[in-house]
């Protein structure tokens, strides 16, 4: 359903690997993609610092209306409108998000694009193809081959990010925030995506993951100084 964007996606990823290299390109391909995406996250910082400045009257009308779901709605909504966002506008720009992250995602780890090879796949980082899994290097190569070196060099730049947003979420957080650990711990996951997927979404991965990092510590507000 994706191959409508995806074929002129792929076509100026290829072109642009034929200039800088396929590793460059990607990255370049990722931060322009988040790059378009900025307008979107700086409205999603921008509606959480309002829900957290709104925090305290928002818990107010709760008491307040507890007995009338309809009544506290109507308020937390007039609450909200009267400082230009809604309940939801901090959510709506994630979901404008989601069709060009799929769209990315499918460049990098489909190995058919269109009806054709996908031949940025077949392209390689030190010797790697970026369509190689750690499985399959593993099983070929060994743990202490070449091959397995790059991936375990890009786990370990993955683990470096994941820690820095790990703390970002620690200090953006409240000690007493539900759910505090698990939003701590969440940001290690992708290390353990990595592993499922080609070296290519791999690389993706790492640049995304270290753009978002970035952005939560500089457009979100922090609500505690605790380290982790």
């Amino acid at each position: 359903m994706f191959d409508f964007v995806l074929s002129p996606a792929y076509g100026l990823l290829h072109a642009l690997s034929d200039l800088t290299g396929p590793v460059s390109a990607i990255v370049l391909f990722t931060l322009a993609v988040r790059l378009m995406l900025l307008p979107s996250s700086i409205r999603a910082a921008r509606a959480q610092r309002i829900r957290l400045r709104l925090a305290p009257q928002v818990e107010r009308l709760r008491e307040r209306w507890q007995r009338d779901p309809l009544r506290l709605h109507a308020e937390v909504g007039a609450l909200y409108a009267a400082e230009g966002t809604s309940l939801f506008a901090g959510f709506l720009p994630m979901l404008a998000q989601a069709p060009f992250f799929a769209v990315t995602y499918r460049l990098f780890t489909s190995a058919v694009i269109a009806g054709h090879p996908n031949l940025l796949l077949a392209q390689g980082l030190l010797g790697v193809p970026l369509g190689e899994h750690l499985s399959a290097v593993l099983a070929a190569s060994g743990p202490f081959s070449v091959a397995a070196a790059v991936f375990l060099g890009l786990f370990v730049l993955l683990a470096v990010v994941a820690w820095a947003a790990s703390r970002a979420a620690a200090q953006r957080v409240g000690p007493t925030a539900p759910m505090r650990r698990l939003q701590i711990l969440l940001p290690f996951c992708t290390v353990l995506v990595a592993m499922l997927l080609p070296l290519a979404a791999g690389v993706y991965l790492l640049v995304s993951s270290a753009w978002t990092t970035a952005e939560r510590i500089l457009l979100h507000p922090r609500t505690t100084s605790v380290a982790v």
